[in-house]
């Protein structure tokens, strides 16, 4: 709470006349008034830091209370969907912008954001400390990284006795596709993501070749995340062994059993040709009402108490070096891929559009 102006302090502070208990009982509730109204004139005062983020952003909320109280400002949280639908809709809004900054944009969605003009550059002093290849450029500081990848029920394939898939070509068919749950390039990042790979891996159209059959033999395709890991993977109830995650999810699953499981549950499928690195990356909006409060967020983002609570909340890795990680990240694996490269990622909105019209519609 801010402190009363000086004026008022010295009035609250003039010796009453009252004497009784209904004397005292009075100034206490002249007193409450007047602090009340002083709270609510210092509430007026602080300005709004409106923050969009797809729906998987997880912080601590004391972080945040910590950065507000800093900063003097009310941070507003608003969840755009996931980060293609996200992007959609701050497309949407650009000559209206509906927040500040956003975060969640990752490299597969930049060079779109970029052509729309959604954001204004800046560059953090805490960028310094990320790796200079996992740097995303002046409109995206990155916040962190992870790997797009396929995740397996270990029960349900040892419980069916059935042997895992060893490719791509082999996830089409129909024995594989059926118990596959994927996400849309044109919604979801990782869905974007898978794409790219399968992409690169294929060629243009050996993949739209591959994704028209895997969805003609069963694969299922879900607008997001949430919906694919949460309601339509087996581990959850669903009726899909094998869903399109993260390399991190067996590890997260340990992480929340709470100490009942001492082993995944789930495993990595690292088919060739599935997985993708991705970026995350926070950045200002152009148009924000707060930009110096923005930059600020920005660095905030950056900053080692935020980099070491993202790990084991969205269950990606730190942007930044020197970030130790919880015991639990040992079920996490890594595959061995690299960057998609610069020529493929410019050209990501035009393949979803062809993925759209040669999939989706088809």
């Amino acid at each position: 709470m801010a402190a009363a102006p000086a004026h008022i302090e010295s009035w609250a502070g003039v010796s009453t006349p009252f004497v009784d208990a209904k004397g005292s009982c009075m100034k206490k509730m002249v007193l409450a008034g007047l602090m009340a109204l002083i709270s609510a004139a210092s509430a007026q005062n602080v300005p709004t830091l409106t923050v969009i983020t797809h729906d998987s952003f997880d912080l601590d909320k004391k972080l945040i209370a910590g950065f507000e109280a800093a900063n003097h400002v009310r941070v507003r949280l608003i969840r755009g969907g996931d980060a293609g639908e996200m992007l959609n809709k701050l497309i949407l809004s650009r000559a209206n912008p509906i927040a500040d900054v956003v975060y969640g944009l990752d490299n597969t969605l930049l060079p779109r954001a970029e052509a729309a003009g959604l954001l204004t550059p800046y560059t953090s002093p805490a960028s310094r400390k990320v790796p200079a290849q996992d740097r995303l450029g002046p409109l995206l500081s990155t916040v962190d990284t992870g790997y797009v990848a396929l995740n397996y029920d270990r029960a349900y394939f040892a419980k069916a006795g059935l042997k895992l898939p060893a490719s791509l070509d082999e996830l089409k068919t129909p024995a594989y596709a059926r118990l596959t749950v994927v996400e849309s390039p044109a919604t979801s990042s990782p869905g974007a993501a898978f794409y790219l790979a399968t992409v690169q891996e294929l060629g243009q159209d050996g993949a739209l070749v591959w994704w028209r059959s895997a969805r003609q033999n069963g694969m299922k395709v879900t607008r997001g995340w949430s919906q694919a890991y949460n309601q339509d993977f087996s581990l959850y109830g669903g009726r899909y062994p094998i869903v399109l995650s993260y390399a991190s999810s067996p590890a997260a699953e340990v992480f929340y059993s709470e100490g009942k499981l001492k082993d995944a549950p789930s495993g990595n499928l690292f088919l060739p040709g599935s997985s993708f690195l991705q970026l995350e990356g926070v950045g200002i909006l152009k148009g924000s009402r707060q930009p110096a409060l923005a930059r600020r967020f920005v660095d905030f983002m950056l900053s080692g108490p935020v980099q070491a609570d993202f790990p084991t909340r969205m269950w990606v890795y730190p942007s930044v070096t020197g970030v130790k990680l919880a015991e639990v990240w040992k079920f996490a694996q890594q595959p061995d891929v690299k960057l998609a490269p610069a020529a493929l990622l410019s050209r990501a909105q035009a393949l979803t559009d062809l993925w759209v019209t040669e999939v989706l519609r088809k």
